[in-house]
């Protein structure tokens, strides 16, 4: 389903567990488990990895359940249960790492929004690099933030002629829409290692939809 690579990397098991239940709350028992047996990973039906930060899930795993989900949903509908699963990941887990760190504070949430943005970015950016084997910087320009995924469990050992990190667009743009209190923006992924481009480039406009 995928590529065999050499290499292996991880991510802790909580952010895996978290990923994993993301994924079950949008696509219901059925799915989950039809979603894991077609991913080859059938043993995590019922065993979610523990709540800790031993970096356990592989990257390899993360990609292939990003597979199954375009084989049972079809792309688009695929795609669309990435997206979702993205931003649950973020609500159901990944805000708790925002709120320990003070991001809801009011001296925080009174900050200009392009401080927020800004503090809030650098703090996701360090926390991927220091717990994870994914390997992430953010690139400013005047108009946009530009998330530069430089290795990427979403789509790890694929090959495509599109961008297929939904996942990570769906995290990002929940957490901005957290962090902004309640402002949508503009999350696009423009480059992608799958199709052969150097890093997974995801395009965050800095200024908020109407």
């Amino acid at each position: 389903m995928i590529d065999q690579v050499s290499e292996t990397y991880y991510l802790p098991n909580k952010l895996g567990r978290i990923i994993l239940r993301a994924m079950e709350e949008i696509t219901g028992r059925n799915g989950f488990n039809a979603t894991l047996k077609l991913a080859n990973l059938a043993y995590r039906t019922g065993c979610l990895p523990p709540d800790n930060m031993d970096k356990q899930v592989t990257f390899g795993e993360v990609s292939q359940m990003q597979v199954a989900l375009e084989h049972l949903y079809g792309i688009p509908g695929g795609r669309g249960v990435a997206l979702r699963s993205g931003r649950v990941c973020f609500k159901n887990g990944l805000r708790e790492f925002g709120i320990k760190l003070g991001f809801t504070e009011s001296t925080f949430r009174l900050l200009p929004l392009k401080t927020k943005m800004q503090t809030w970015g650098e703090t996701l950016v360090k926390a991927f690099n220091e717990n994870t084997d994914q390997r992430v910087k953010v690139v400013e320009t005047e108009s946009h933030y530009q998330w530069m995924i430089e290795r990427c469990p979403v789509c790890w050992g694929r090959h495509a002629d599109r961008p297929i990190c939904h996942m990570m667009v769906g995290l990002l743009q929940e957490s901005f829409y957290w962090v902004s209190g309640g402002k949508f923006f503009q999350v696009e992924e423009i480059d992608c290692i799958a199709k052969g481009d150097p890093a997974c480039r995801i395009m965050i406009e800095k200024r908020p939809l109407e």
